[in-house]
C-alpha cells in the first residue's frame, strides 16, 4: 500500500470568506471537507495511509480527525464515568499522520519536512484543495513504465468564460466554457520516487518552479495527461461550482470503487498494492 502526502498548510487567501475561520482543506462540499473527498478518491484505489502536511490553522485539521471516529459512528456516552464508547463504526479505515510543517513553509519545504517518512519507496502526493476523476491505477502504471523519478498529472483547466460568435454586429452563437485544447497545467496527483527528496534543500524549497524545473532539466519528470474531470477550489466561485456538481447527484470526481482484486491484478499495478 503506497503512502499519500497531502499538502494542507496554505493560507487560502483567495477563499477568505471561508478560510478566515478554517483552513481551506476543511471547506465543505456536500457537507464534507474537500480534504475528505480527496482522501476518499485515493482510498477507492486501496491507498489508505496519508501524511497530511499542516500549516495555517493546522490545529483545526487535527481536531477534525481526532473527532472523526465519533462523528462517523454511533456512540454511547456514560456521563457519570466520563466514558465514551463507539457502538457502531461507519468511519473510514485510514491511517492519518498529521504533521505540523510550519506556517510559512513552501510546498517543497513541507515535503522536505516529511522526508524521513518517505524513503521507503514510491509515494503519491497532491494538494489539499483539488478533486479529480484521475484513474490512479493508470497513473501509476504510466509512472512505472516511464522510469522517471517523478510524474505529474497534467490537466486542462476549465475555461472561466463562455465565448460569443458574431456575424457583423449580431451574436450568432454562444459557446459554453470549455478547457483550452492545448493548455495543460500542473494538476497535482503526483507520483514520486524517493530520489525526488534529494532535490529538496530546506523549508524554502519551491516544489513547482524549483524542484519540478530541475527534474525536467534532468530528464526525470514525466506528465500523465488526464482528459477527464479536474477542479481546484481556489475561489468562492469554484466552491459554488463544486457544490452544484455535488447537488446534481453525480459529482464527476466520485468514480466507481476499485476492488482490491482489480487494484492488484496485472502489469505494474502489482508493484503498488
Amino acid at each position: 500500500m503506497l503512502p499519500v502526502v497531502l499538502l494542507a498548510g496554505g493560507f487560502g487567501t483567495r477563499l477568505s470568506e471561508e478560510t478566515a475561520l478554517k483552513p481551506k482543506p476543511l471547506v465543505e462540499i456536500g457537507g464534507r471537507p474537500i480534504l475528505c473527498h480527496i482522501m476518499e478518491h485515493y482510498s477507492r484505489y486501496g491507498m489508505k495511509e496519508f501524511y497530511v502536511a499542516l500549516g495555517y490553522k493546522g490545529d483545526c485539521i487535527k481536531q477534525f480527525f481526532l473527532n472523526y471516529p465519533y462523528l462517523q459512528s454511533d456512540v454511547t456516552v456514560r456521563l457519570g464515568e466520563g466514558h465514551v464508547q463507539v457502538t457502531e463504526s461507519r468511519g473510514s479505515d485510514w491511517t492519518v499522520h498529521l504533521r505540523d510543517t510550519g506556517l510559512h513553509t513552501t510546498t517543497g519545504g513541507r515535503l522536505y519536512r516529511l522526508r524521513d517518512r518517505l524513503r521507503g519507496g514510491t509515494f503519491l502526493m497532491s494538494y489539499g484543495d483539488g478533486v479529480s476523476s484521475v484513474n490512479l491505477r493508470a497513473l501509476l502504471d504510466y509512472h512505472y513504465a516511464q522510469g522517471k523519478l517523478a510524474t505529474v498529472t497534467a490537466v486542462r483547466p476549465r475555461g472561466r468564460f463562455g465565448t460569443l460568435t458574431f456575424e457583423g454586429e449580431r451574436v450568432t452563437g454562444f459557446k459554453e466554457k470549455e478547457p483550452a485544447e492545448e493548455s495543460w497545467i500542473n494538476g497535482g496527483f503526483f507520483v514520486f520516487e524517493p530520489g525526488v527528496l534529494d532535490y529538496l534543500e530546506d523549508d524554502r524549497t519551491e516544489l513547482e518552479g524549483e524542484v519540478l524545473g530541475r527534474l525536467a532539466r534532468d530528464g526525470q519528470l514525466a506528465a500523465y495527461k488526464h482528459r477527464g474531470f479536474w477542479e481546484c477550489m481556489d475561489t468562492l466561485r469554484d466552491k459554488r461550482y463544486l457544490e452544484e456538481l455535488w447537488d446534481s447527484g453525480s459529482p464527476p470526481w466520485v468514480v466507481e470503487e476499485a476492488s482490491a482484486a482489480a487494484v492488484a491484478a496485472g502489469g505494474e499495478a502489482a508493484r503498488w498494492n
